[in-house]
């Protein structure tokens, strides 16, 4: 996926990461033994330890590949979180997006919404995908909302999926076809 340039939307700019920002970006990700952002990430993938130098030698090599799978949400020239995607299965041109906001001030849904229809966008318009699916549990309202508010709908839950401090949560998957994208572009 080529991208000339920064993607801007009202409020925040998308990166492709690049060496400069791995720095800042092991911090915001690494640097905390318990960071506050660790809490809304989806419980069951736990944040492993790692040391700078192997983060920095590992994500050269992706650049070098030309990693562009996450890009740096930026406000201001800082950086505040990632937008990602995965294949889900890409014989079937079927991915899933998510984000992480690291610094918890630009915690607002202006922010989320505007990084995640940022990114929908530029996905939509470069790959030629039918759908794209989030995938998020029950405990993280505030994603579950903001996908709503994007116009992904609850596709399926799975539940007592994910177990996070002794208490069961769904697992909620949520998507929006191209056609449903265009129609609430439009609008």
């Amino acid at each position: 996926m080529y991208t000339s340039g920064p993607l801007i939307g009202s409020t925040v700019q998308l990166e492709k990461i690049a060496e400069k920002d791995l720095k800042e970006l092991w911090e915001l990700v690494y640097e905390k033994d318990h960071p506050e952002w660790i809490k809304w990430d989806i419980p069951c993938l736990p944040l492993m330890p790692m040391e700078y130098e192997r983060f920095y030698d590992q994500m050269v090599n992706l650049l070098k590949q030309g990693f562009d799978r996450q890009y740096a949400i930026k406000v201001h020239n800082e950086i505040i979180g990632i937008v990602f995607y995965n294949w889900e299965q890409e014989s079937s041109n079927s991915l899933e997006i998510g984000l992480a906001i690291y610094r918890p001030e630009y915690w607002s849904e202006e922010i989320e919404i505007d990084a995640l229809k940022t990114w929908m966008d530029h996905l939509f318009e470069t790959f030629s995908i039918p759908r794209i699916g989030l995938s998020t549990w029950s405990g993280n309202e505030r994603m579950i909302t903001v996908a709503k508010k994007l116009g992904l709908m609850v596709e399926g839950r799975i539940r007592k999926s994910r177990l996070y401090r002794s208490r069961y949560y769904d697992t909620v998957k949520l998507g929006i076809l191209r056609e449903e994208w265009e129609l609430n572009k439009h609008r």
